[in-house]
């Protein structure tokens, strides 16, 4: 028999604690991840497997979302790696991974910060793992990419957002004392 109160088999749960059975609890996952787009080139093979130069590695990295639905969003990692020496280009890879997040009964802020920063985080070690292989798939070493963080690279954005609209802001706002 239950013990009296527990929380286990005590499912007499107060209506008015659960705000009359309505879901508002902050709710916020992934339902998928997927390769959106994925690009190798390898323009220069079989000769460039002689070029004994140390290449120069490019990586470019944008991040974006989109909603999708309602309350679920589209977050995209997108991520271009180059491979170039002075004979030529040895690879170069596009890549475009992203994941559908559900986000329910979070604050617009909240949410945005999730949406520009935890969720591409969290989706980074699978497309770093498809640009290994694929570097390594067209007859390289495998590229190894560090580490990124993107909450540093989200609050740096949003301060230069907000130095961006200080200054536009200075140039038509009227002189101070005036009105």
């Amino acid at each position: 028999m239950a013990d009296q109160g527990d929380v286990l088999t005590d499912l007499d749960l107060d209506p008015a604690a659960t705000g009359n059975g309505a879901d508002n609890q902050p709710s916020v996952g992934f339902l998928t991840q997927y390769i959106k787009d994925f690009s190798v080139e390898n323009p220069n093979a079989p000769t460039s497997f002689q070029w004994n130069e140390q290449p120069q590695i490019d990586l470019q990295l944008n991040i974006g979302a989109n909603e999708a639905g309602d309350g679920v969003h589209e977050v995209e990692l997108k991520l271009n790696a180059s491979a170039r020496s002075n004979s030529g280009v040895l690879y170069a890879i596009e890549l475009v991974y992203a994941g559908l997040v559900a986000i329910r009964n979070v604050p617009d802020e909240q949410a945005h910060a999730f949406l520009y920063a935890e969720a591409p985080r969290i989706l980074f070690p699978f497309a770093r793992a498809i640009i290994s292989d694929a570097s390594r798939d067209a007859g390289f070493q495998p590229l190894m990419l560090d580490p990124i963080d993107f909450n540093a690279l989200y609050m740096q954005r949003l301060d230069e957002k907000a130095r961006e609209e200080a200054a536009a802001g200075g140039e038509t706002a009227p002189p101070a004392g005036q009105a």
